[in-house]
């Protein structure tokens, strides 16, 4: 006989339970914003009380939750920048909750904010990652930009990714 093909929850990753979807109601926004205090404001103490900012007021901002059997468990928001017409996009506030970490669900994430991007005429996008995260990118097809640059007293690569 050959060897099991079944899982242990243990053994499942992202590809078997990450659904990334855009927000669209307020309680979404909540559990959005809930994710990104719990990484950026808690537990790396990046910043003091919240980690909003003028995008987060900006309607045209794109908020995502990437849910783990239903459960929200990391997030991404992807915008147009400002001033650079439409084919530059930003991705930004990539979190995922300590417990989620192991189902690998920045991958989707990323991949659905790269298709996200493209589908709305984008031709490139930018992000600002953690130095841990630099491989992770690249393994996404993100490519270095320039020097790494010091973001809330953190070192952070820029990254880009051909949209087109």
């Amino acid at each position: 006989m050959g060897a099991s093909l079944s899982r242990s929850y243990s053994d499942r990753t992202a590809t078997d339970l990450a659904v990334c979807r855009t927000v669209t109601t307020a309680e979404e926004l909540e559990q959005h914003h809930r994710i990104r205090r719990a990484v950026f404001v808690d537990e790396q103490a990046l910043f003091d009380g919240t980690d909003e900012d003028e995008f987060d007021r900006d309607p045209t901002v794109r908020h995502v939750l990437a849910y783990a059997d239903d459960v929200p468990a990391g997030t991404v928001r992807l915008y147009r920048l400002p001033g650079e017409g439409q084919g530059l996009w930003k991705g930004d506030r990539l979190a995922v909750l300590p417990e989620y970490r192991h189902l690998w669900l920045g991958g989707p994430l990323v991949k659905y904010a790269v298709a996200t991007a493209a589908a709305a005429g984008g031709t490139r996008m930018i992000a600002y990652v953690q130095l841990t995260n630099v491989s992770f990118f690249r393994r996404l097809g993100w490519s270095k930009v320039d020097a790494p640059v010091a973001y809330v007293g953190v070192p952070h690569q820029q990254m880009s990714i051909d949209l087109t």
